[in-house]
């Protein structure tokens, strides 16, 4: 046996050697994270069964990060706006379309030659989660910034800052690339298209910091207070002839509903299941009344070329289906909590979490570069092609792998523009330091 060999078999060298082979996936993601190298809880790390050395580090990663978790947090808020993100996004992805004519790109949506595929609309339309799980947040922030004596002032722009910071990057690259496009003779049509679905989220962004800073005047709002409001003002759109413009009313009014609900959930008035039940089966019995009887879309979200969209702005029908959604979100917390004690699967929340609006202003222009960039390649199904057929519907979903990845290479490129560059602290996960160097202020937040 050599000196090497027998050197390469001892405790030191062999822990050496593996640190050296291992993979940097659970470094890349500690990195993510902002999670310093800490010895992670035995009693909490994730099991190793899964043969490979990635898995393993993977799972002592997610292990890390669940361990430097506060034991205070609701794991199931951040499940549920990182569910409400991600269904906003597979739902443009899938219901989003731009036709190739000749040398110009036109929106379309399968959803217009097919309506039977509204029902996928009602599993991903879900805006609504996302300004319930906003208003609880938004309210107990406010009575915990309150309680330590921060001023309003403070508390807003901390709570502004992380959400804006990402649209600046968005408006400079679409601005250039709009430029160039002109410049290069490319159609206005096509460019009017391609910066219109681009910047297409942000009036979500406007009517979000708007609700947000009128949080103080909220804590106490009922939602039927709102919901009065979007019923009153669709009676007079519909039944009484009243101009369409009127219908902009429901832009804030639709939203503070579920955001009032999440108020409503900070004051523990939403605790029982019973709340929950309400809410789930009053919203669909309402909703489906509405389709049914009343005229409105069977989509909750907007058609190319309908007359009415349930979504710009929001109509009753879309506030009552919120309503249904936001029930089910509530009755979903408790299973959401369990689940989120798998190590796996909260580092994954966690992730979106800290990236959440990187991913949701960036999603459509990974859709478009996927697009635009195919283009050399002919006019391709899924694609480029009307989606009038299940043809389509099949391409489609091939290809949404491929907009992810293009996803993930905006967000490396931006994420930087969400976290400020450089390290910034957040509350998803916290790190502990050793008590022979704790300090009076206890975990710190990074």
């Amino acid at each position: 046996m050599t000196d090497v060999t027998r050197a390469a078999r001892t405790p030191r060298a062999h822990r050496a050697l593996r640190a050296h082979r291992a993979p940097s996936a659970h470094r890349a993601l500690r990195a993510t994270l902002e999670i310093p190298e800490t010895r992670p809880n035995p009693t909490r790390e994730a099991p190793t069964r899964w043969p490979g050395t990635a898995r393993r580090s993977l799972f002592r990663s997610a292990g890390r990060i669940d361990a430097s978790t506060p034991a205070s947090r609701d794991r199931a808020v951040d499940a549920l706006r990182a569910f409400a993100i991600l269904g906003v996004v597979l739902g443009h992805w899938l219901v989003t379309a731009l036709v190739a004519d000749g040398n110009s790109l036109r929106a379309a949506s399968p959803l217009g030659d097919m309506p039977w595929l509204a029902p996928v609309s009602w599993a991903f339309q879900t805006l609504a989660v996302f300004f319930l799980v906003g208003g609880h947040v938004a309210t107990r922030g406010y009575a915990t910034a309150r309680a330590r004596g921060e001023s309003y002032g403070r508390w807003l722009s901390a709570r502004l800052s992380r959400l804006f910071r990402p649209v600046l990057a968005v408006l400079g690259l679409w601005t250039v690339t709009a430029v160039l496009l002109l410049l290069t003779g490319a159609e206005f049509g096509t460019v009017h298209t391609l910066v219109k679905l681009a910047l297409s989220p942000m009036w979500f962004l406007l009517v979000f910091a708007a609700l947000t800073a009128a949080t103080p005047l909220l804590t106490r709002l009922s939602p039927l207070w709102p919901l009065v409001v979007v019923l009153h003002v669709d009676l007079l759109r519909f039944g009484f002839g009243a101009p369409s413009w009127l219908g902009w009313l429901n832009l804030a009014a639709g939203w503070l509903v579920p955001f009032t609900l999440g108020a409503a959930w900070t004051r523990g008035e939403l605790d029982r299941r019973r709340s929950g039940w309400i809410l789930l089966t009053g919203g669909t019995a309402a909703t489906a009344a509405l389709v049914a009887w009343a005229g409105y879309p069977a989509s909750m979200v907007g058609v190319p070329g309908t007359p009415v969209s349930n979504l710009n702005p929001p109509t009753l029908a879309a506030v009552t289906f919120g309503l249904a959604q936001c029930g089910l979100a509530l009755l979903l917390r408790d299973r959401l909590r369990r689940a989120m004690r798998r190590p796996v699967a909260w580092a994954a929340v966690a992730l979106v979490n800290l990236s959440a609006m990187t991913i949701f202003l960036w999603h459509q222009t990974a859709l478009m570069a996927t697009t635009a960039g195919s283009l050399l390649l002919g006019r391709l199904p899924g694609l480029h092609t009307r989606p009038d057929g299940l043809d389509w519907v099949a391409a489609r979903i091939a290809w949404l792998p491929v907009f992810a990845l293009v996803l993930a290479g905006c967000w490396a490129a931006f994420r930087s523009c969400e976290r400020g560059g450089g390290r910034r602290r957040t509350r998803v996960v916290a790190a502990h330091r050793p008590r022979r160097r704790a300090t009076g202020t206890g975990a710190r937040h990074v």
